[in-house]
């Protein structure tokens, strides 16, 4: 069972906003560099990178989502939180 998972996001505060950048990526786009230019989180500078966590480190629904990818996935949908509209990428798991 994987324990920890090192992911990369972006955050936006509508889904069409997430919707839209998923189909971007999906089209070619480069995950890090979209992450640079709109997402609304601090780790948007570092191409979305929010290194290392275990569970019980970020928020539920951003956690559930992330936990379910394998390495090199992004999600297919966005991922509402508190904080807005998620697009994630784990880049790693252990």
């Amino acid at each position: 069972m994987v324990s920890e998972v090192k992911a990369s996001h972006i955050l936006v505060k509508t889904q069409d906003q997430a919707k839209e950048i998923i189909a971007q990526i999906q089209g070619g786009a480069s995950f890090e560099k979209i992450a640079m230019e709109k997402s609304t989180c601090p780790s948007g500078r570092r191409g979305g990178d929010l290194g290392w966590f275990g569970r019980g480190r970020m928020v539920k629904a951003f956690e559930n989502a992330a936990f379910l990818l394998k390495k090199g996935e992004m999600t297919k949908e966005p991922v509402k939180s508190d904080f807005g509209w998620h697009v994630i990428k784990v880049t790693d798991a252990k």
